[in-house]
Protein backbone atom coordinates (compact mmCIF):
# COMPACT_ATOMS: atom_id res chain seq x y z
CA UNK A 1 0.00 0.00 0.00
CA UNK A 2 1.12 3.80 -0.63
CA UNK A 3 2.36 5.44 2.26
CA UNK A 4 0.86 8.81 3.30
CA UNK A 5 3.25 8.77 5.68
CA UNK A 6 6.68 7.98 6.06
CA UNK A 7 9.47 8.38 9.16
CA UNK A 8 12.85 7.50 8.49
CA UNK A 9 15.62 7.10 10.74
CA UNK A 10 14.51 9.91 13.27
CA UNK A 11 16.82 10.10 16.00
CA UNK A 12 16.43 12.41 19.72
CA UNK A 13 18.56 12.94 22.25
CA UNK A 14 17.57 14.68 25.65
CA UNK A 15 21.14 14.99 27.48
CA UNK A 16 22.55 12.15 27.86
CA UNK A 17 19.37 9.89 27.24
CA UNK A 18 18.69 9.06 23.52
CA UNK A 19 14.81 8.59 23.55
CA UNK A 20 14.91 7.68 19.65
CA UNK A 21 17.26 5.92 17.67
CA UNK A 22 17.23 6.08 14.06
CA UNK A 23 13.63 4.63 14.48
CA UNK A 24 11.69 4.45 10.77
CA UNK A 25 8.11 3.14 10.21
CA UNK A 26 5.51 3.71 7.71
CA UNK A 27 1.31 4.51 7.28
CA UNK A 28 -0.74 3.29 4.98
CA UNK A 29 -4.22 5.39 4.32
CA UNK A 30 -6.95 3.28 6.09
CA UNK A 31 -4.43 1.37 8.06
CA UNK A 32 -4.52 1.24 12.02
CA UNK A 33 -0.78 0.76 13.25
CA UNK A 34 0.30 -0.04 17.09
CA UNK A 35 3.29 1.48 18.61
CA UNK A 36 4.07 -0.68 21.56
CA UNK A 37 6.91 -0.43 23.66
CA UNK A 38 8.06 -0.46 27.77
CA UNK A 39 7.35 3.18 29.50
CA UNK A 40 10.57 5.25 28.57
CA UNK A 41 10.92 3.26 24.93
CA UNK A 42 10.17 6.41 22.86
CA UNK A 43 7.02 6.02 21.83
CA UNK A 44 5.42 9.59 22.87
CA UNK A 45 8.62 11.51 22.06
CA UNK A 46 8.63 9.88 18.35
CA UNK A 47 5.03 11.09 17.82
CA UNK A 48 5.70 14.46 19.65
CA UNK A 49 8.02 15.01 17.08
CA UNK A 50 5.65 13.85 14.33
CA UNK A 51 3.24 16.85 15.79
CA UNK A 52 6.24 19.12 15.74
CA UNK A 53 6.22 19.49 19.80
CA UNK A 54 10.01 18.43 19.62
CA UNK A 55 12.62 18.67 16.55
CA UNK A 56 14.84 15.84 15.31
CA UNK A 57 18.52 15.91 15.71
CA UNK A 58 18.26 13.47 12.68
CA UNK A 59 16.35 11.47 10.26
CA UNK A 60 13.21 13.03 8.17
CA UNK A 61 9.26 12.66 8.24
CA UNK A 62 7.38 12.93 5.07
CA UNK A 63 3.91 13.45 4.71
CA UNK A 64 2.28 12.18 1.13
CA UNK A 65 5.42 12.81 -0.33
CA UNK A 66 6.39 15.98 0.97
CA UNK A 67 8.64 16.71 3.65
CA UNK A 68 7.32 17.98 7.23
CA UNK A 69 9.52 21.15 8.33
CA UNK A 70 10.41 19.68 11.90
CA UNK A 71 9.08 21.65 14.96
CA UNK A 72 5.93 23.30 13.50
CA UNK A 73 2.44 21.76 14.73
CA UNK A 74 0.89 24.41 12.59
CA UNK A 75 2.79 22.52 9.27
CA UNK A 76 1.53 19.00 11.07
CA UNK A 77 -2.20 20.75 10.97
CA UNK A 78 -2.06 21.88 8.08
CA UNK A 79 -0.56 18.73 6.42
CA UNK A 80 -3.27 16.66 7.88
CA UNK A 81 -2.06 15.09 11.15
CA UNK A 82 -4.38 15.07 14.08
CA UNK A 83 -2.84 14.49 17.66
CA UNK A 84 -5.13 13.37 20.58
CA UNK A 85 -2.86 13.47 23.69
CA UNK A 86 -2.90 11.24 26.59
CA UNK A 87 -3.86 14.17 28.63
CA UNK A 88 -6.79 16.27 27.52
CA UNK A 89 -5.85 19.81 25.79
CA UNK A 90 -9.20 21.22 26.56
CA UNK A 91 -11.16 24.08 28.44
CA UNK A 92 -13.42 22.27 30.67
CA UNK A 93 -15.42 26.25 31.42
CA UNK A 94 -16.02 26.22 27.41
CA UNK A 95 -19.12 24.37 25.64
CA UNK A 96 -17.68 21.57 22.94
CA UNK A 97 -18.23 23.72 19.99
CA UNK A 98 -16.67 26.50 21.89
CA UNK A 99 -13.18 24.20 22.54
CA UNK A 100 -13.71 22.38 18.87
CA UNK A 101 -13.57 25.69 17.26
CA UNK A 102 -10.58 27.28 19.07
CA UNK A 103 -7.68 28.31 17.20
CA UNK A 104 -9.28 27.55 13.99
CA UNK A 105 -10.25 31.38 13.04
CA UNK A 106 -7.41 33.70 12.47
CA UNK A 107 -7.09 36.38 15.49
CA UNK A 108 -8.08 39.73 13.51
CA UNK A 109 -11.69 37.59 12.50
CA UNK A 110 -14.33 40.55 13.94
CA UNK A 111 -16.52 38.10 15.09
CA UNK A 112 -16.52 33.85 14.88
CA UNK A 113 -18.47 31.85 11.95
CA UNK A 114 -20.36 29.65 14.89
CA UNK A 115 -22.86 28.74 12.57
CA UNK A 116 -20.55 27.45 10.06
CA UNK A 117 -18.30 25.57 12.99
CA UNK A 118 -21.78 24.13 13.96
CA UNK A 119 -22.72 22.90 10.43
CA UNK A 120 -19.42 21.45 10.31
CA UNK A 121 -19.06 19.56 13.40
CA UNK A 122 -22.13 17.40 13.12
CA UNK A 123 -21.52 16.52 9.63
CA UNK A 124 -18.03 14.92 11.48
CA UNK A 125 -19.66 13.97 13.97
CA UNK A 126 -22.33 11.99 11.67
CA UNK A 127 -19.79 10.52 9.09
CA UNK A 128 -17.28 9.08 12.15
CA UNK A 129 -20.45 8.50 14.79
CA UNK A 130 -18.96 10.85 17.43
CA UNK A 131 -22.12 11.94 18.53
CA UNK A 132 -22.13 14.83 21.26
CA UNK A 133 -23.92 17.93 22.11
CA UNK A 134 -22.14 21.03 20.70
CA UNK A 135 -23.79 23.11 23.56
CA UNK A 136 -22.89 20.76 26.39
CA UNK A 137 -20.32 22.45 28.96
CA UNK A 138 -16.72 20.33 28.96
CA UNK A 139 -16.16 19.85 32.54
CA UNK A 140 -19.80 18.19 32.45
CA UNK A 141 -19.13 15.39 30.10
CA UNK A 142 -17.75 11.93 30.80
CA UNK A 143 -14.01 11.65 30.37
CA UNK A 144 -15.17 9.37 27.25
CA UNK A 145 -17.37 12.21 26.07
CA UNK A 146 -14.39 14.48 26.41
CA UNK A 147 -12.23 12.14 24.40
CA UNK A 148 -14.33 11.91 21.64
CA UNK A 149 -14.42 15.92 21.52
CA UNK A 150 -10.72 15.68 21.59
CA UNK A 151 -11.00 13.34 18.14
CA UNK A 152 -13.75 15.67 17.01
CA UNK A 153 -10.98 18.75 17.27
CA UNK A 154 -8.60 16.55 15.33
CA UNK A 155 -10.79 15.78 12.94
CA UNK A 156 -12.39 19.52 12.65
CA UNK A 157 -8.99 20.59 11.47
CA UNK A 158 -9.33 17.76 8.43
CA UNK A 159 -7.11 15.50 9.80
CA UNK A 160 -6.44 12.39 7.82
CA UNK A 161 -3.84 11.00 9.67
CA UNK A 162 -4.78 10.52 13.69
CA UNK A 163 -2.17 9.67 16.33
CA UNK A 164 -3.88 8.89 19.86
CA UNK A 165 -1.38 8.54 22.96
CA UNK A 166 -2.89 6.30 25.09
CA UNK A 167 -6.73 6.49 24.30
CA UNK A 168 -7.79 4.41 26.72
CA UNK A 169 -5.64 5.41 29.59
CA UNK A 170 -8.42 6.92 31.37
CA UNK A 171 -11.78 5.07 30.02
CA UNK A 172 -13.58 1.90 31.63
CA UNK A 173 -13.81 -0.73 29.42
CA UNK A 174 -16.81 -0.28 27.60
CA UNK A 175 -16.07 3.32 27.14
CA UNK A 176 -12.74 1.80 25.50
CA UNK A 177 -14.68 -0.90 23.24
CA UNK A 178 -16.95 1.88 21.95
CA UNK A 179 -13.89 4.01 20.79
CA UNK A 180 -12.02 0.95 19.20
CA UNK A 181 -14.94 0.16 17.10
CA UNK A 182 -15.37 3.63 16.40
CA UNK A 183 -11.42 3.67 15.45
CA UNK A 184 -11.89 0.74 12.81
CA UNK A 185 -15.03 2.71 10.92
CA UNK A 186 -12.94 5.57 10.56
CA UNK A 187 -9.88 3.60 8.75
CA UNK A 188 -12.72 1.27 6.91
CA UNK A 189 -13.69 5.35 5.81
CA UNK A 190 -10.11 6.21 5.01
CA UNK A 191 -8.61 7.67 7.99
CA UNK A 192 -4.50 6.35 8.84
CA UNK A 193 -4.54 6.09 12.63
CA UNK A 194 -1.66 5.38 15.13
CA UNK A 195 -1.85 4.50 18.78
CA UNK A 196 0.52 3.76 21.81
CA UNK A 197 -0.55 1.73 24.02
CA UNK A 198 0.39 -0.86 26.99
CA UNK A 199 -2.79 -3.17 26.65
CA UNK A 200 -2.01 -6.06 24.62
CA UNK A 201 -6.06 -6.84 24.12
CA UNK A 202 -6.42 -3.83 22.61
CA UNK A 203 -3.62 -3.97 20.36
CA UNK A 204 -4.94 -7.53 18.94
CA UNK A 205 -8.34 -6.59 18.41
CA UNK A 206 -7.69 -3.33 16.65
CA UNK A 207 -4.42 -2.98 14.59
CA UNK A 208 -3.56 -4.15 11.63
CA UNK A 209 0.08 -3.77 12.35
CA UNK A 210 2.30 -3.50 15.50
CA UNK A 211 5.35 -1.91 15.54
CA UNK A 212 7.85 -2.54 18.71
CA UNK A 213 10.32 -0.35 19.93
CA UNK A 214 12.43 -1.13 22.83
CA UNK A 215 15.28 1.22 24.78
CA UNK A 216 14.09 4.04 21.97
CA UNK A 217 15.30 1.69 19.12
CA UNK A 218 12.51 0.08 16.14
CA UNK A 219 12.85 -3.88 17.08
CA UNK A 220 10.42 -5.60 15.63
CA UNK A 221 7.36 -5.15 13.45
CA UNK A 222 4.39 -7.35 13.07
CA UNK A 223 1.17 -8.30 11.46
CA UNK A 224 -1.23 -8.62 14.04
CA UNK A 225 -2.38 -12.05 12.39
CA UNK A 226 1.15 -13.58 12.43
CA UNK A 227 1.73 -12.37 16.48
CA UNK A 228 0.70 -12.95 20.59
CA UNK A 229 0.15 -11.52 23.08
CA UNK A 230 2.91 -13.69 24.83
CA UNK A 231 5.64 -12.98 21.95
CA UNK A 232 4.84 -8.98 21.86
CA UNK A 233 5.14 -8.97 26.00
CA UNK A 234 8.59 -10.80 25.04
CA UNK A 235 9.76 -8.48 22.31
CA UNK A 236 8.72 -5.02 24.77
CA UNK A 237 11.15 -6.14 27.36
CA UNK A 238 13.57 -8.46 25.76
CA UNK A 239 12.81 -11.39 28.18
CA UNK A 240 9.44 -13.20 28.38
CA UNK A 241 7.06 -11.77 31.22
CA UNK A 242 5.05 -13.30 33.96
CA UNK A 243 2.40 -11.63 36.13
CA UNK A 244 3.76 -13.15 39.86
CA UNK A 245 0.25 -14.77 41.44
CA UNK A 246 -1.18 -14.48 45.16
CA UNK A 247 -0.31 -16.76 47.78
CA UNK A 248 -2.50 -17.78 50.01
CA UNK A 249 -1.94 -16.14 53.20
CA UNK A 250 -3.91 -16.13 56.62
CA UNK A 251 -4.40 -11.94 57.40
CA UNK A 252 -3.64 -10.26 60.79
CA UNK A 253 -5.28 -7.89 62.90
CA UNK A 254 -7.61 -5.11 61.65
CA UNK A 255 -5.57 -2.08 61.03
CA UNK A 256 -8.14 0.20 59.23
CA UNK A 257 -11.94 0.28 60.38
CA UNK A 258 -14.40 2.74 58.79
CA UNK A 259 -18.35 2.77 60.20
CA UNK A 260 -20.73 4.51 58.50
CA UNK A 261 -19.11 7.36 56.52
CA UNK A 262 -20.18 9.86 54.20
CA UNK A 263 -18.16 12.48 53.03
CA UNK A 264 -20.18 15.68 51.76
CA UNK A 265 -18.49 17.84 49.04
CA UNK A 266 -20.30 21.15 47.48
CA UNK A 267 -23.60 19.76 49.27
CA UNK A 268 -23.55 16.28 47.56
CA UNK A 269 -22.94 12.86 49.21
CA UNK A 270 -19.81 11.37 47.45
CA UNK A 271 -19.64 8.66 49.92
CA UNK A 272 -22.48 7.02 51.86
CA UNK A 273 -22.67 5.17 54.79
CA UNK A 274 -19.20 3.32 53.77
CA UNK A 275 -18.09 0.44 56.09
CA UNK A 276 -15.12 -1.82 55.90
CA UNK A 277 -12.28 -3.23 57.60
CA UNK A 278 -8.64 -3.73 56.41
CA UNK A 279 -6.14 -6.22 58.03
CA UNK A 280 -2.56 -6.94 58.01
CA UNK A 281 -1.12 -8.27 55.09
CA UNK A 282 -4.28 -8.76 53.13
CA UNK A 283 -5.12 -6.93 49.81
CA UNK A 284 -8.17 -5.47 49.92
CA UNK A 285 -9.67 -4.60 46.08
CA UNK A 286 -12.04 -2.06 45.27
CA UNK A 287 -13.87 -1.64 42.29
CA UNK A 288 -16.61 0.31 40.01
CA UNK A 289 -16.54 2.80 37.23
CA UNK A 290 -14.95 6.03 37.93
CA UNK A 291 -16.75 8.65 39.33
CA UNK A 292 -18.56 6.64 42.01
CA UNK A 293 -16.61 7.57 45.26
CA UNK A 294 -13.13 6.05 44.99
CA UNK A 295 -11.09 9.15 44.76
CA UNK A 296 -13.14 10.51 47.73
CA UNK A 297 -12.09 7.40 50.23
CA UNK A 298 -8.55 7.70 48.91
CA UNK A 299 -8.76 11.41 49.22
CA UNK A 300 -10.37 10.68 52.68
CA UNK A 301 -8.23 8.25 54.02
CA UNK A 302 -4.56 9.88 52.76
CA UNK A 303 -5.84 13.00 54.96
CA UNK A 304 -6.95 15.45 52.07
CA UNK A 305 -10.63 14.98 52.63
CA UNK A 306 -12.75 15.30 55.79
CA UNK A 307 -15.63 13.05 56.47
CA UNK A 308 -19.01 14.65 58.04
CA UNK A 309 -20.06 11.54 59.32
CA UNK A 310 -18.61 8.26 60.68
CA UNK A 311 -15.84 6.77 62.49
CA UNK A 312 -12.33 5.49 61.54
CA UNK A 313 -10.41 3.49 63.50
CA UNK A 314 -6.44 3.07 63.00
CA UNK A 315 -4.71 0.34 64.46
CA UNK A 316 -7.42 -0.03 67.04
CA UNK A 317 -7.76 3.49 68.05
CA UNK A 318 -10.08 6.26 66.81
CA UNK A 319 -9.26 9.00 65.27
CA UNK A 320 -10.45 12.62 64.50
CA UNK A 321 -10.14 14.28 60.58
CA UNK A 322 -6.77 12.78 59.45
CA UNK A 323 -4.32 15.44 57.47
CA UNK A 324 -1.75 14.58 55.33
CA UNK A 325 1.22 14.79 57.52
CA UNK A 326 -0.82 12.13 60.43
CA UNK A 327 -1.05 9.88 57.31
CA UNK A 328 2.64 10.10 56.98
CA UNK A 329 3.52 9.84 60.76
CA UNK A 330 1.59 7.25 61.07
CA UNK A 331 2.51 5.06 58.22
CA UNK A 332 -0.37 5.45 55.61
CA UNK A 333 1.33 5.12 52.36
CA UNK A 334 -0.44 6.95 49.18
CA UNK A 335 -0.44 6.55 45.17
CA UNK A 336 -2.59 8.46 44.10
CA UNK A 337 -4.65 7.83 41.05
CA UNK A 338 -3.55 10.96 39.17
CA UNK A 339 0.30 11.08 39.11
CA UNK A 340 0.73 14.34 37.58
CA UNK A 341 -1.98 16.55 39.60
CA UNK A 342 -1.07 15.08 42.78
CA UNK A 343 1.75 12.35 42.79
CA UNK A 344 4.55 14.50 41.82
CA UNK A 345 5.69 18.24 40.60
CA UNK A 346 6.93 18.23 37.14
CA UNK A 347 9.35 20.54 37.32
CA UNK A 348 11.22 19.69 40.49
CA UNK A 349 14.10 16.73 40.49
CA UNK A 350 13.55 13.57 40.69
CA UNK A 351 15.49 13.62 44.36
CA UNK A 352 12.89 16.31 45.57
CA UNK A 353 9.99 14.64 44.63
CA UNK A 354 11.57 11.24 46.30
CA UNK A 355 11.39 13.34 49.41
CA UNK A 356 8.81 15.74 49.48
CA UNK A 357 6.33 14.07 51.79
CA UNK A 358 9.28 13.53 54.28
CA UNK A 359 10.69 16.82 53.80
CA UNK A 360 11.18 17.25 57.48
CA UNK A 361 13.57 14.01 57.59
CA UNK A 362 15.85 15.36 55.09
CA UNK A 363 16.26 18.95 56.30
CA UNK A 364 18.58 20.41 59.48
CA UNK A 365 18.09 23.93 60.49
CA UNK A 366 16.07 25.11 57.56
CA UNK A 367 17.77 23.60 55.06
CA UNK A 368 17.36 20.40 52.99
CA UNK A 369 19.75 17.67 52.71
CA UNK A 370 20.65 17.36 48.79
CA UNK A 371 23.03 14.70 49.54
CA UNK A 372 20.71 12.57 51.55
CA UNK A 373 17.67 13.21 48.59
CA UNK A 374 20.10 12.05 46.11
CA UNK A 375 20.70 9.06 47.95
CA UNK A 376 17.50 8.45 48.74
CA UNK A 377 16.35 8.68 45.01
CA UNK A 378 19.00 6.71 44.01
CA UNK A 379 18.18 3.76 46.23
CA UNK A 380 14.40 4.15 44.37
CA UNK A 381 15.57 4.50 40.93
CA UNK A 382 17.95 1.53 41.62
CA UNK A 383 15.54 -0.60 43.19
CA UNK A 384 12.37 0.29 41.21
CA UNK A 385 14.09 0.50 37.89
CA UNK A 386 12.94 3.93 37.13
CA UNK A 387 14.32 4.81 34.04
CA UNK A 388 15.02 8.07 31.91
CA UNK A 389 16.77 10.28 34.39
CA UNK A 390 19.05 10.51 37.11
CA UNK A 391 18.21 11.97 40.37
CA UNK A 392 18.73 15.64 39.22
CA UNK A 393 16.91 15.07 36.01
CA UNK A 394 13.24 17.03 35.77
CA UNK A 395 10.28 14.95 36.80
CA UNK A 396 8.70 15.69 34.08
CA UNK A 397 10.72 13.92 31.50
CA UNK A 398 9.86 10.86 32.74
CA UNK A 399 7.17 9.01 30.86
CA UNK A 400 3.98 8.31 32.90
CA UNK A 401 5.18 4.61 33.68
CA UNK A 402 8.68 5.66 34.73
CA UNK A 403 6.92 8.58 37.35
CA UNK A 404 4.59 6.05 38.79
CA UNK A 405 7.29 3.58 39.42
CA UNK A 406 9.12 6.31 41.59
CA UNK A 407 5.52 7.20 43.41
CA UNK A 408 5.24 3.48 44.22
CA UNK A 409 8.94 3.17 45.05
CA UNK A 410 9.18 6.54 47.55
CA UNK A 411 5.90 4.84 49.35
CA UNK A 412 7.03 1.06 49.25
CA UNK A 413 10.65 1.97 50.38
CA UNK A 414 9.64 3.11 53.38
CA UNK A 415 7.80 0.00 54.38
CA UNK A 416 4.11 1.36 55.43
CA UNK A 417 1.73 -0.23 57.79
CA UNK A 418 -1.28 1.03 55.20
CA UNK A 419 -0.33 1.26 51.23
CA UNK A 420 -3.24 2.82 49.44
CA UNK A 421 -2.82 2.29 46.19
CA UNK A 422 -5.24 4.01 42.90
CA UNK A 423 -5.07 2.56 39.89
CA UNK A 424 -1.16 1.38 40.76
CA UNK A 425 -0.30 0.32 37.30
CA UNK A 426 -2.36 2.54 35.22
CA UNK A 427 -0.71 3.69 31.86
CA UNK A 428 2.03 0.80 32.82
CA UNK A 429 3.57 -1.94 29.87
CA UNK A 430 3.02 -5.57 30.62
CA UNK A 431 6.58 -6.15 32.65
CA UNK A 432 6.00 -3.00 34.44
CA UNK A 433 2.88 -4.09 35.40
CA UNK A 434 4.11 -8.25 36.45
CA UNK A 435 6.95 -5.66 38.24
CA UNK A 436 4.31 -3.32 40.31
CA UNK A 437 2.26 -6.13 41.34
CA UNK A 438 5.00 -8.20 42.42
CA UNK A 439 5.75 -5.25 44.75
CA UNK A 440 2.74 -5.30 45.65
CA UNK A 441 2.60 -8.94 47.07
CA UNK A 442 5.57 -8.67 48.47
CA UNK A 443 4.06 -6.02 50.45
CA UNK A 444 1.18 -8.10 51.84
CA UNK A 445 3.54 -10.54 52.54
CA UNK A 446 5.20 -8.81 55.15
CA UNK A 447 2.54 -7.77 56.67
CA UNK A 448 1.34 -3.99 54.60
CA UNK A 449 -2.53 -3.69 54.67
CA UNK A 450 -3.10 -2.76 51.00
CA UNK A 451 -6.04 -1.08 50.02
CA UNK A 452 -6.59 -1.34 46.26
CA UNK A 453 -8.54 0.80 43.95
CA UNK A 454 -9.11 -0.05 40.43
CA UNK A 455 -11.52 -0.54 37.45
CA UNK A 456 -8.93 -3.22 35.74
CA UNK A 457 -11.06 -6.48 36.93
CA UNK A 458 -7.99 -8.80 36.15
CA UNK A 459 -6.15 -6.61 38.23
CA UNK A 460 -8.08 -6.85 41.37
CA UNK A 461 -8.72 -10.40 40.66
CA UNK A 462 -5.20 -11.34 40.47
CA UNK A 463 -4.12 -9.20 43.67
CA UNK A 464 -7.11 -8.93 46.39
CA UNK A 465 -7.88 -11.27 48.83
CA UNK A 466 -11.14 -9.72 49.31
CA UNK A 467 -13.19 -7.43 46.58
CA UNK A 468 -16.13 -4.72 47.17
CA UNK A 469 -17.79 -2.83 44.76
CA UNK A 470 -18.27 1.02 45.24
CA UNK A 471 -21.58 2.43 43.28
CA UNK A 472 -23.12 6.02 44.25
CA UNK A 473 -20.94 6.21 47.11
CA UNK A 474 -21.70 3.17 48.53
CA UNK A 475 -19.94 -0.22 49.27
CA UNK A 476 -21.11 -3.29 48.65
CA UNK A 477 -20.91 -6.68 51.02
CA UNK A 478 -17.41 -8.23 50.34
CA UNK A 479 -16.66 -11.35 48.23
CA UNK A 480 -13.80 -13.75 48.38
CA UNK A 481 -11.88 -12.88 45.21
CA UNK A 482 -11.25 -17.17 45.12
CA UNK A 483 -15.77 -16.93 44.83
CA UNK A 484 -15.51 -14.05 41.89
CA UNK A 485 -15.74 -13.82 38.21
CA UNK A 486 -15.37 -11.12 35.68
CA UNK A 487 -19.57 -11.82 35.87
CA UNK A 488 -20.11 -11.28 39.31
CA UNK A 489 -17.69 -8.37 39.64
CA UNK A 490 -19.60 -6.75 37.32
CA UNK A 491 -23.07 -7.06 38.38
CA UNK A 492 -21.62 -5.82 41.41
CA UNK A 493 -20.53 -2.45 39.76
CA UNK A 494 -23.46 -2.12 38.26
CA UNK A 495 -25.30 -1.80 41.78
CA UNK A 496 -26.44 -5.63 42.08
CA UNK A 497 -26.17 -6.12 45.63
CA UNK A 498 -27.54 -6.06 48.72
CA UNK A 499 -26.77 -3.28 51.33
CA UNK A 500 -25.65 -4.62 54.93
CA UNK A 501 -23.70 -4.62 57.99
CA UNK A 502 -20.44 -5.81 55.94
CA UNK A 503 -17.41 -4.91 57.35
CA UNK A 504 -15.62 -8.31 58.43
Amino acid sequence: MTAVLQISNVSKRFGDNLANDAISLSLAKGEIVALLGENGAGKTTLMSILFGHYVQDEGTVTVKGRELPPGSPRAAIAAGIGMVHQHFSLAPNLTVLENVMTGTERLWRLSSNVKAGRQKLAEISARFGLAVDPDARLGDLSVGEQQRVEILKALYNDAEILVLDEPTAVLTQPEAEKLFSTLKDMAAKGLSLIFISHKLDEVMATADRIVVLRGGRHVAERAVGDTSKAELAELMVGHAVKRPVREASTPGPVVLEAAGITLREAGVDRLKQVSFRLHAGEVLGIIGVSGNGQAHLARLLSGTAKRATGDLMLFGEAVGDLTVADAIRLGIGRVPEDRNGEGAIGEMAIWENAVLERIEDYQSHGFVDRKAGIAFARQIIDGFDVRGGTPASRTRLLSGGNMQKLILGRNLIENPKILLAAQPARGLDEGAVAAVHERILAARKAGTAVLLISEDLDEVMGLADRIQAIVGGRLSPPVMAEDADKTRLGLMMAGAFEETNHAV
